[in-house]
């Protein structure tokens, strides 16, 4: 189908059953579908929104456009859980119908408030001659999921010196006030965060853009959020057009973190001693969303998947999925991510790993299985390589240098070739002739890997064949691993 703006913004309601129900027939036929990440019945799916504790619930959103895999007439779906793994499909929640919303949905965030939940999303409108008008809008969600849109915009414009992109609110409540932080662009084409300031979510004052220790983030900033991990405030955020002097990062945009030590949304002032570092230096993560639970956990979760790049599945008529959820702590002044302990529900089989190389390669799994958790230790010398998703020649590439003290993420390898133009490989420093710890979650086309605890994490999609399943230990000296294998259960019905 060739995708014109036109077909993008075609009303949801005009498409028909034949067109709906053969869409449908290519995602079944996809081959590369997942097993327990979240991913989009049909459509395209991107940011995560509205990621929240209320009624007893976890809840989350994420940007949908159902008819194809592009980024077109923009919804909210909607999900819900009772243990962050098993999410039950509650279908479209917002949808692009009213003045100020009219070409899409766009990312937000949603907090309990009493007996409801609120939501506060950027509403897209194009006029005749496609320009563009960014609204700040609200809606309600009762107990029962019944989600009510207040009928005024909350924030009816940008500010003066700002442009149209105006957009994803982050809301949090501080000091028995609600801050929202807004994603914007001055017209000198500089990324701001905006803070804004409501006594009661109905009014809202503008307080000004956010002071931070950076200068020049780019062009736009995207997905801002403020979390508190471990008593410290962390701005996570996605600066598009950041120089790389300031950040060394491959993907066409990061997504990036920094720690504060102080954090004063009445005065905009974000202060930091620290670096701004990648949230994820793998291949595929963008838009994360963090919020602070009421369990007293930092929670985030991430599209994977990135602007403005072709994937193979585009094919089949999906894009992209949702991380695992992780928590989030701050450990030496470096931010830690791991899957959250309910993960391991879905665990099965178990086979425990122990053995010794010396100057060869070793088949160390054969399950043919695309979904499974392996946590491995490695202690050697020289250098090796762990092959992922294998048939003895195509793999997902792992490769350790304990001399170097560097591990690369090879996907050049790893199946249908995608997004060559941002590099094949991707490079994090380790601590040198030390044990490494990989703590990798594969599931068919997606790669979540925390290395050494957390303390890095490189998530990737890549596209294997249906005989790419074997895993393969390499090493030129000597190298002993031991570690565990699961199986892991699906979580679709």
């Amino acid at each position: 189908m060739e995708w014109n703006r036109a077909l993008r913004y075609k009303n949801l309601n005009e498409w028909s059953e034949e067109e709906k129900k053969h869409l449908l027939l290519q995602i079944e036929n996809s081959p590369w579908r997942l097993h327990y990440h979240i991913q989009p019945e049909s459509g395209l799916l991107n940011d995560p929104n509205g990621f929240s504790f209320f009624n007893d619930e976890w809840h989350l959103f994420y940007q949908n456009y159902p008819m194809g895999p592009v980024h077109g007439l923009k919804c909210w779906y909607h999900l819900s859980s009772k243990d962050l793994i098993h999410w039950k499909g509650k279908g479209l929640a917002i949808l692009p119908d009213t003045e100020y919303d009219s070409h899409g949905c766009y990312s937000g965030s949603a907090i309990p408030v009493e007996d409801r939940l609120f939501i506060m999303y950027t509403g897209n409108v194009r006029d005749k001659n496609w320009n563009r008008f960014s609204y700040q809008l609200g809606a309600w969600m009762d107990k029962k999921g019944r989600i009510s849109k207040l009928k005024t915009p909350l924030i009816a414009k940008q500010p003066e010196n700002y442009t149209d992109h105006f957009r994803d609110p982050q809301i949090i409540r501080y000091h028995n006030s609600y801050y929202a932080l807004i994603g914007a662009q001055t017209k000198q084409k500089e990324g701001n965060i905006l803070v804004y300031q409501s006594k009661d979510l109905k009014n809202w004052e503008f307080n000004g853009p956010l002071e931070l220790p950076l200068k020049n983030l780019g062009y736009m900033i995207e997905c801002p959020n403020i979390v508190w991990v471990d008593q410290k405030p962390v701005l996570i955020f996605c600066p598009q057009g950041l120089d790389q002097n300031i950040l060394h990062y491959q993907n066409i945009y990061p997504n990036t973190y920094l720690i504060g030590d102080t954090f004063d949304p009445e005065k905009n002032r974000f202060e930091s001693k620290y670096l701004l570092h990648n949230l994820d230096e793998g291949f595929d993560i963008y838009a994360t969303q963090a919020f602070n639970a009421p369990d007293g956990r930092t929670l985030a979760v991430s599209w994977i998947g990135l602007p403005e790049i072709d994937y193979p599945t585009d094919q089949y008529g999906w894009a992209h999925c949702l991380s695992l959820i992780k928590e989030l702590k701050i450990q030496d002044g470096h931010l830690y991510q791991f899957p959250v302990k309910e993960t391991e529900s879905l665990r099965g089989r178990k086979i425990e790993l122990d053995g010794v190389l010396t100057e060869q390669t070793q088949l160390i799994l054969n399950q043919n299985e695309t979904a499974y958790e392996l946590e491995i230790i490695l202690k050697g010398n020289g250098e090796g390589k762990l092959q992922l998703a294998s048939d003895g020649h195509q793999a997902l590439n792992l490769i350790f240098n304990f001399a170097d003290g560097t591990l690369v993420l090879d996907r050049s390898h790893a199946g249908i070739p995608f997004a060559q133009q941002y590099g094949t490989s991707r490079t994090v420093q380790i601590p040198k002739n030390t044990p490494l710890n990989l703590h990798i979650f594969m599931d068919a086309s997606v790669v979540e890997i925390f290395l050494n605890h957390g303390h890095d994490v490189l998530t990737s999609r890549f596209f294997p064949s249906k005989k790419q399943t074997k895993i393969f230990l390499e090493t030129n000296h000597h190298l002993a691993y031991n570690g565990n294998y699961w199986s892991l259960h699906s979580i679709n019905k």
